[in-house]
């Protein structure tokens, strides 16, 4: 599905020397993708996700992160409305972090950062915990990371 602005071509304004049509005729097409990686972005912002989507897209993540590329809507779904948008967020959080409130955190996330910057309503975010992350003991003399460099593949 794709979000559709079809408004009739605005009129052009008299004394302008090309007579352009005013800003904001045309057709605008949001896809999902580009909704979803909106929603990604937002949910990794918040502390206490360790990574997003199920066993084989982290696998697939942590090649793309060896080569230089990332993919920002892994683990995440948008169906796009005309006005309206529904995200499934799946993810793995880190140990320790209490999971109901991290679901209403990364939930009031999404739902500022796609309502701001695509401009559609959010009726729900669906969040699924699908695993969660125990970094491993810490080796002696180093700080303990909370969060490691790269993706845990399982």
């Amino acid at each position: 599905m794709e979000y559709q602005n079809s408004q009739p071509a605005a009129a052009p304004v008299p004394g302008l020397a090309t007579d352009l049509p005013l800003p904001g005729a045309g057709r605008t097409v949001i896809s999902e993708t580009a909704v979803a990686k909106v929603a990604g972005i937002a949910a990794r912002s918040v502390p206490g996700v360790y990574s997003l989507g199920s066993g084989p897209s982290r696998a697939l993540g942590a090649f793309r992160d060896a080569v230089g590329s990332s993919d920002h809507a892994a683990g995440v779904r948008a169906e796009v409305g005309e006005t309206q948008v529904a995200v499934d967020i799946d993810l793995v959080a880190l140990y320790g972090t209490p999971l109901h409130a991290l679901a209403d955190q990364i939930r009031a996330a999404v739902y500022a950062a796609v309502e701001e910057l695509v401009g559609l309503q959010v009726i729900e975010v669906n969040i699924e915990i699908i695993d969660v992350y125990v970094p491993g003991p810490a080796k002696p003399g180093t700080p303990a990371e909370t969060r490691p460099p790269r993706e845990a593949i399982q």
